[in-house]
């Protein structure tokens, strides 16, 4: 069996960050990803626009993940946008990134912090081992045992920790999700946008197309909002909870069928003969699945009041930003003037666990919290977190709850976090 201090299930925006830290505090780490890229929905699903690192005109957010982007712009001869002036909206102060690119920084990353990596893996069981945890890896040849001191979870559908034992939160009703794509072979001004939103709705009435497969909104269609966004971030799927391999294929499947009828449907249009699908992301964009339920948990009331948690490890920003299925299909609501909310340890730490750590999306809160602080900068700062976390865990011989909240700020710092000021 191979042994490690530290394994990390998930090489998205959070398991990333948190193994490059926990590899560079001096842990032996393992990193395991389902897929064959490093990069989660920046790579896999194609939202390459991570945000927010900054607020207010200051940034909040930095460290390893910020590192990374910020890199992979100057590895692209590409300019960051200026932060220090408060923008009309949230979206201005998103970053576009190279997604290949960012993906092999990552993999240099990985390998300078000596992390080990697995892809193509998955994890099949969970189980207290020692003071830490037994796993099962399901690989391309077979089952291989493995053991960690501590084990972070950073699949954004607390996989690891649901097989684990533990229970999770689960919402009724998840928000949409989103197959990226991008068209060409068209000029929108060339477009009967009139006459094609006419057919559209007819289309509808019949049953061979829903209005969420080119928009958010679920009882009309803006014909031109999607074609000025060339179907970038521009419909909606609906009604599916992704959190498993049964809801994930779904989910896939459903994706592709409202792409494919919305082709078909477009293809048939006056100026849109010509047009073309040119790339869909290989993993439909997920909001929603599942949190856990932590030693603490962060509401609306918190993150929009800004709470400053007595063991806050990070920053968090971003508006409430939960997308619907119906009506207009987001609801949006600017923080206040001069808020920026924190994230507690507690948070990231299943009831009743130890050595256990959740970060990414899928750490303990309510839904509308979620909405927001489920969003990549902060995906990177919790991963950064549980890095730090687990690092110290493995040196200390402490769970990661009896670790000193300054001795965790004093390591983030460290690698150039930047972390709450505490009450």
């Amino acid at each position: 069996m191979y042994e490690y201090d530290v394994v990390i299930i998930g090489g998205g925006t959070a398991g990333v960050v948190a193994g490059i830290q926990a590899g560079r505090a001096g842990a032996k780490c393992l990193l395991i990803e389902k897929s064959g890229i490093l990069g989660g929905t920046i790579t896999l699903a194609g939202v390459n626009f991570p945000g927010l690192f900054h607020a207010w005109g200051k940034q909040v957010i930095a460290g390893i993940g910020w590192e990374l982007v910020s890199q992979c712009k100057k590895e692209c001869r590409e300019y960051l946008q200026d932060f220090s002036s408060i923008p009309n909206s949230h979206v201005e102060q998103q970053i576009r990134i190279n997604p290949a690119i960012f993906a092999a920084l990552c993999d240099e990353a990985i390998a300078d912090a000596h992390v080990t990596l697995l892809l193509h893996s998955m994890i099949a069981s969970v189980a207290p081992y020692k003071n830490g945890w037994q796993l099962t890896l399901c690989t391309k040849t077979g089952l291989l045992k493995t053991s960690a001191n501590v084990l972070i979870d950073c699949t954004g559908d607390a996989n690891a920790v649901s097989i684990a034992g533990f229970p999770l939160r689960v919402p009724t009703g998840c928000q949409p999700a989103t197959l990226m794509s991008h068209a060409s072979g068209y000029s929108a001004d060339k477009v009967d946008i009139d006459s094609a939103t006419k057919n559209y709705d007819n289309q509808v009435q019949q049953g061979k197309l829903k209005y969420t497969d080119a928009g958010w909104h679920s009882d009309c269609i803006s014909m031109k909002r999607w074609l000025d966004l060339a179907g970038d971030n521009a419909g909606h799927i609906t009604g599916i909870n992704a959190r498993d391999s049964k809801g994930k294929t779904i989910l896939e499947v459903e994706a592709r069928k409202s792409m494919l009828r919305l082709y078909r449907f477009l293809k048939t249009q006056r100026g849109l003969e010509n047009l073309n699908i040119d790339s869909i992301a290989s993993e439909c964009g997920v909001r929603e699945t599942a949190t856990i339920i932590g030693k603490k948990t962060v509401t609306e009331d918190d993150y929009v009041s800004g709470r400053i948690w007595e063991d806050a490890v990070c920053y968090s920003f971003y508006p409430i930003d939960l997308h619907t299925a119906d009506g207009t299909g987001l609801d949006c609501r600017p923080l206040a003037k001069g808020i920026v909310p924190t994230i507690p340890r507690g948070a990231m730490l299943p009831q009743d666990s130890k050595n256990l750590i959740a970060a990414g999306r899928c750490l303990s809160s309510d839904r509308l919290a979620n909405s927001a602080l489920r969003t990549q900068a902060t995906c990177m700062a919790t991963g950064q977190a549980a890095g730090a976390m687990a690092a110290l865990a493995v040196q200390t011989g402490k769970d990661v709850e009896a670790l000193c909240i300054n001795e965790i700020h004093t390591l983030l710092k460290a690698h150039a976090a930047i972390v709450p000021n505490l009450p």
